[in-house]
């Protein structure tokens, strides 16, 4: 099953989980991770299905190599389907004939798009990437193609919650003192990590206001993969892009 949300500016965005695929235990069902593991025939068939029930060319879809950095790559013209990237958690385009995608089991899936300026962007912030920035730097790039941060809207997709994400109180206070807001408690009272709130708090500084995130933890879900729940299991996807197939 695929969540979306499509903006009447023609800006989409989507969020799987683990429902509808080929792949097998550990990976069931819709794997769509190329490097966890998993039958590589079964993932190309994932990321198939995944683009058909978009409405997208599986060609045209761009992942990325994600390393918990904060590294953007922006994708120009000179991109053609099946050319690697380097190592990087995010990516921009102004392209309208691709659809960028971000993989997660925990980790925060971001979107972001500026209508106006027809710019997309897919960012991969896990509790690294947060704290180094990863995200201020996607919208960086935005800019760059001429986006406007208060023209951007963003959606931030499954991740695990900070009632979830338990870590030693060192590492808690080294995330607080980059973003304070990242400070978070287990429900079970132990110091913990809240990383979609450390994210939604950087794009509020950098002045976008049109945010939403998910209300879906991964690791209290079954519908979703969780690395910190079973480690060895599937990737989700997060996708963004807009209507046109053709360039601008």
């Amino acid at each position: 099953m695929i969540g979306r949300h499509d903006l009447t500016s023609g800006a989409h965005f989507a969020f799987t989980d683990r429902w509808g695929g080929v792949s097998a235990a550990p990976y069931e069902e819709l794997n769509l991770g190329g490097a966890v593991g998993d039958d590589p025939e079964a993932v190309r068939s994932n990321r198939a299905r995944a683009a058909a029930a978009l409405g997208l060319d599986p060609a045209h879809v761009v992942w990325m190599n994600q390393v918990h950095g904060a590294d953007v790559a922006v994708i120009d013209r000179d991109w053609t389907p099946g050319t690697a990237l380097p190592p990087v958690d995010a990516l921009v385009t102004d392209r309208r004939d691709v659809a960028l995608a971000v993989l997660t089991a925990d980790c925060v899936p971001v979107l972001l798009a500026d209508p106006v300026a027809g710019v997309v962007a897919a960012a991969h912030a896990g509790r690294p990437g947060m704290v180094a920035g990863v995200v201020p730097a996607a919208v960086e790039a935005m800019v760059g193609l001429g986006a406007e941060p208060a023209r951007i809207t963003a959606r931030t997709g499954p991740a695990v919650c900070g009632r979830c994400y338990e870590v030693p109180e060192r590492m808690r206070d080294e995330v607080a003192a980059v973003r304070p807001e990242a400070r978070a408690e287990t429900s079970w009272g132990t110091p913990a990590v809240d990383v979609a709130a450390g994210v939604h708090a950087q794009l509020e500084a950098l002045g976008v206001r049109d945010r939403r995130a998910s209300d879906v933890c991964t690791l209290e879900s079954g519908d979703h993969f969780s690395y910190r729940r079973d480690r060895t299991t599937g990737r989700l996807a997060g996708y963004v892009w807009f209507d046109s197939q053709e360039e601008r």
